[in-house]
């Protein structure tokens, strides 16, 4: 048999450090050794003999020499097998597996982490930092390893694997190592390396996201709330706050968080994201943090700023769009309306006006909203929007509110002012026409008649009465339009245009009108009066133009029964009216004025007037009032 090594190892069988052997048939005649006889019975010559004589013999002798050359050659072949391996010079390192980028090798001076298995090349395992459950921690050119580990870990990347085979001379010598190791061993060490830093390292930061808008950068002594994962340098996760749904939040430069994090928050936007990378000198140290980071482990965040304030901070009002017609500023004890979307300060919504097709009502600078939006909608005009940004101690404070506005968070209010009054607002009337000539004004009691455009402090058309192509008509005092209406028709004249603000407790109040006129509602009226008649005294339903008749009772007491019926009275009246004797007040269906006259002198309710019971406008008592 011809026996050889051979060297071509799988990936398994290097983790093993075996080496096989093989043997091959050679197809060759069996070689008699010197002293035995061949088959013909002659005794073979010695080897060395045979060579030395080669020329002397015949064709046949120089068979039996090739014979002899042969067996030489086997002879060698069979003390190689059982020779012993060839020593090595230096270490051999295969890279058994390699990360795709490598963004730090190992250098001279570095500290590193790394688990290995320790074998003998028959595969027997001398040792294992997996068997220990914990890396061994050391750093490299500093002879506290073995020469030849010192040598093979310089270049490693982190998650990079390792096959290195080192010589005894490099490893533990013609010592060896107690019981464990003998001497003159050659050394297999599959390596995996999952951290390196120098002690010379800082935090290291990778921003790879940044806002397009940076108003505001973190800095020491500022309050922020940020998502991260949390992992050590060969990517093991260890922590991170989006598995728990909330953001951490802490104050930053102040010596609530580890140094590395203190360093690598500073200077970063809301909105950003970047890669917080720390030695352990700057995160947990030699003894780490439970069982989830190791000692000595280099960490790395991945961190998204999400908001950022300071205790110091007060409201920031921006984005300002005044109209160029700003007469009043709102003022402490306003009641203010206006529309807003509310989000946190990454941009997060949390809640709308528009959504609900609905003003926000309330009075300002009372306390009825947080103290950030009572500041902030302060010295606002009709029309404005602006940008509110509010600190949460200003805002919903440490608690947050419910699921949508967490604890700690900065709000940004975009508002816009529909309208707002004073509980001690007046109707507001400003001429904008009056005719060169004016007879008489209205008053209480006249009939009006008048056309109006009627809007809401935004400019939203509520209704017009040249849409109908007729006027409005009401009676002056009788409670037909809402009091500010009635204010702003008073002493007016026929021509006449006036331009009316009308507060929501002189309009329809707090309820409005459904579907037209919103609660609360501020009204605008432009209206011109286009006719007017006089009315009558005030308590005054019928009045006579001309004397009264001393015999009244008898005149209405057709049929002289001394009794006047309901029949008698209406046509009495009446033909008052249209005589021009007599004049009803305007305004009203005349029948029920007369009814209501009738009502008046039928003292007892019996239907019908005697004439103890029938007297005059000017015999009443003082306490009576006809109507």
């Amino acid at each position: 048999m011809w026996c050889g090594f051979f060297s071509g190892l799988t990936r398994d069988q290097s983790y093993a450090g075996t080496r096989g052997r093989t043997c091959v048939q050679i197809g060759v005649e069996e070689i008699k050794a010197p002293g035995d006889r061949d088959s013909a019975g002659t005794q073979a010559v010695r080897t060395h003999s045979y060579l030395h004589s080669l020329k002397a013999f015949s064709s046949i002798t120089m068979i039996k020499c090739a014979q002899g050359v042969l067996y030489l050659s086997v002879l060698v072949t069979f003390a190689a097998c059982n020779a012993p391996p060839v020593p090595l010079d230096d270490i051999l390192i295969e890279k058994t597996s390699v990360p795709e980028q490598c963004v730090r090798a190992v250098k001279v001076g570095d500290f590193v982490r790394y688990h290995y298995i320790g074998t003998f090349p028959d595969g027997n395992k001398f040792d294992s930092s997996y068997d220990r459950g914990s890396t061994y921690n050391v750093f490299v050119g500093k002879k506290q390893l073995i020469e030849g580990m010192d040598k093979a870990l310089v270049g490693m990347c982190i998650n990079e694997r390792r096959l290195v085979k080192i010589p005894p001379q490099l490893a533990y010598g013609k010592q060896g190592y107690g019981d464990i190791i003998p001497p003159d061993s050659i050394l297999h060490f599959d390596v995996l390396l999952l951290d390196v830093w120098n002690p010379e390292d800082g935090v290291q930061i990778n921003t790879y996201h940044t806002p397009s808008v940076c108003s505001r950068k973190v800095e020491v002594s500022d309050y922020v709330r940020y998502h991260y994962n949390g992992t050590l340098l060969d990517g093991t996760l260890f922590d991170s706050s989006h598995t728990r749904m909330r953001t951490y939040d802490t104050y930053v430069g102040i010596g609530w968080l580890i140094a590395g994090m203190d360093q690598g928050l500073l200077g970063m936007c809301v909105g950003e994201r970047r890669i917080i990378t720390m030695p352990p000198s700057l995160g947990y140290g030699e003894n780490g943090d439970g069982s989830d980071i190791p000692g000595q482990a280099s960490l790395v965040f991945d961190v998204v700023l999400l908001d950022l304030h300071n205790p110091r901070d007060g409201i920031t009002v921006t984005n300002q769009v005044v109209p160029e017609s700003c007469t009043r500023k709102t003022v402490s004890g306003d009641y203010v309306r206006y529309h807003y979307n509310g989000s946190l300060l990454d941009g997060t919504f949390f809640d709308s006006s528009y959504s609900r097709n609905r003003t926000y009502d309330t009075y300002v600078g009372r306390g009825y909203v947080i103290a950030g939006m009572d500041e902030g909608l302060i010295g606002v005009c009709i029309g404005e929007r602006r940008t509110i940004t509010i600190p949460p101690h200003l805002g919903y404070g440490e608690e947050g509110t419910g699921t949508k506005i967490p604890g700690s968070a900065v709000l940004v209010f975009d508002v816009h002012i529909i309208d707002f009054h004073n509980p001690t607002d007046n109707t507001e009337i400003t001429v904008t026409f009056k005719p060169d000539e004016c007879d008489r004004q209205t008053k209480k009691g006249d009939f009006v008649k008048y056309h109006y455009n009627a809007s809401l402090m935004d400019g939203t058309s509520i209704d017009s009465t040249y849409n109908y192509g007729k006027t409005y008509n009401i009676v002056l005092g009788a409670n037909q339009v809402v009091p500010g209406m009635e204010d702003g028709l008073m002493d007016m004249c026929v021509g006449e245009r006036r331009h009316l603000v009308i507060p929501p407790h002189l309009g329809y109040g707090e309820r409005g009108v459904t579907g037209e006129v919103p609660g609360s509602a501020v009204l605008v009226f432009d209206i011109e009066l286009v006719e007017m008649e006089e009315g009558l005294p005030e308590g005054y339903m019928f009045i006579w133009n001309d004397e009264v008749s001393p015999d009244l009772f008898s005149e209405m007491d057709k049929n002289s029964d001394k009794e006047v019926e309901p029949s008698e009275f209406t046509d009495y009246i009446m033909r008052q009216v249209t005589e021009g004797k007599g004049r009803l007040a305007p305004g009203f269906d005349p029948y029920r004025i007369i009814d209501n006259m009738f009502s008046n002198q039928d003292r007892n309710g019996d239907g019908k007037i005697t004439e103890a019971e029938f007297k005059l406008k000017a015999d009443e008592a003082a306490a009576h009032d006809e109507l």
